[in-house]
């Protein structure tokens, strides 16, 4: 589930698909690709035009890739001064954390109970070996994605369309946190936590998955806290 109702998010740099749509991924990837590298700095104007030229499309794609950025919180439109990339903010990290305990513990409870009622969940399996690929690889653009499709994926699970709706406006952010701590926790230990959920899921036990996915979560906050208090404005 991304801000366009799939249960995964692109690829940095993943090929785009045929016709005009193709332009708009494109110059989604490009610009996510250059926010999450610190090309685009927090806080900088997002120029259609100087886009468009460097992409070689027209502003109608770019303008769309920017609504579709602002959608997942990485980008702010104004009627004055147009698209600019969000400043990202120790508060903002630490109330997604609180919006994530809210959203995604719930989430993975009411997957286990679903799966526990006869449920399936092919694409929770799928996100997962994605996941175990980029980690196998060392992938930080790759794992990032990977990682973000999988929390995004348990929420799509649940079939309920105002939690999916509720952390849309998030995922960007969630993918920009992760790519802004990579080094945070290894990689393989956070794939690991992944598949113990992903486990719990699949076997069908609601209290379990709920556990893990709550320690998952708040188990990071001090950490990730610690590590961008020297990147971050407090707010």
């Amino acid at each position: 589930m991304t801000a366009r109702g799939a249960a995964t998010v692109p690829a940095e740099g993943a090929p785009a698909r045929p016709g005009n749509a193709s332009h708009v991924d494109r110059a989604e990837g490009v610009i996510r690709t250059g926010i999450h590298s610190g090309a685009h700095p927090q806080g900088s104007r997002l120029r259609e035009r100087e886009l468009a030229d460097a992409l070689g499309v027209s502003r109608v794609p770019v303008r769309e890739a920017l609504n579709r950025l602002a959608a997942e919180g990485l980008v702010v439109q104004s009627p004055r001064r147009g698209a600019s990339v969000r400043r990202l903010t120790l508060r903002d990290v630490d109330e997604l954390f609180d919006l994530r305990l809210s959203l995604e513990v719930f989430a993975a409870r009411r997957a286990a109970e679903i799966v526990a009622d006869g449920g399936g969940h092919p694409g929770l399996r799928r996100v997962m070996t994605e996941a175990e690929d980029a980690t196998r690889l060392g992938s930080p653009a790759g794992i990032a994605a990977a990682n973000t499709a999988f929390h995004a994926e348990i929420i799509a699970m649940t079939g309920n369309r105002l939690l999916q709706a509720s952390l849309q406006p998030s995922l960007g952010l969630m993918h920009w946190l992760f790519r802004l701590t990579a080094t945070e926790a290894g990689p393989q230990q956070h794939c690991a936590e992944h598949r113990n959920i992903y486990g719990a899921i699949h076997e069908g036990r609601p209290r379990l998955a709920e556990a893990l996915a709550h320690a998952h979560i708040e188990i990071r906050r001090t950490p990730v806290m610690h590590t961008l208090a020297d990147v971050l404005p407090p707010r």
